[in-house]
Order: C-alpha cells, then structure tokens, then sequence
C-alpha cells in the first residue's frame, strides 16, 4: 500500500485497515508454520503496511 493512499484515508478507515493487517500477519506466520506460504515476502509487506499506518496516525495526533 502507497502512503498517498494511507494519508486518504479517514481515521477509522486507518483503524479498521490497521487491524486488518495485523490480524493477516498473524496468519501468515501461522502459515508459514505450517509451510502453506507461497509468497516469501508477505510478512515484510504486511509488517511495512502497519508501520506506515502507525506512522500516519502519529503525525495526525501531533
């Protein structure tokens, strides 16, 4: 995901994504576990998406 589109985003579409994203990382590690991963680079797409979304939500705060 681009950060032009996270900064789009309303902040309870940034909450609802965010947790999305956490909840698809969890699985991917449980998959990963299991060797049912085919792509080997989903859990750093997904940990660089939450650390964007993160990121957004900290600069709107302050």
């Amino acid at each position: 995901m681009k950060t032009e589109e996270i900064k789009k985003k309303k902040d309870t579409e940034l909450i609802e994504l965010l947790n999305e994203r956490r909840k698809d990382l969890r699985d991917a590690r449980f998959d990963t576990a299991g060797s049912k991963s085919k792509d080997a680079y989903l859990k750093r797409k997904l940990r660089r998406d939450i650390a964007k979304i993160l990121t957004e939500m900290r600069e709107r705060v302050s």
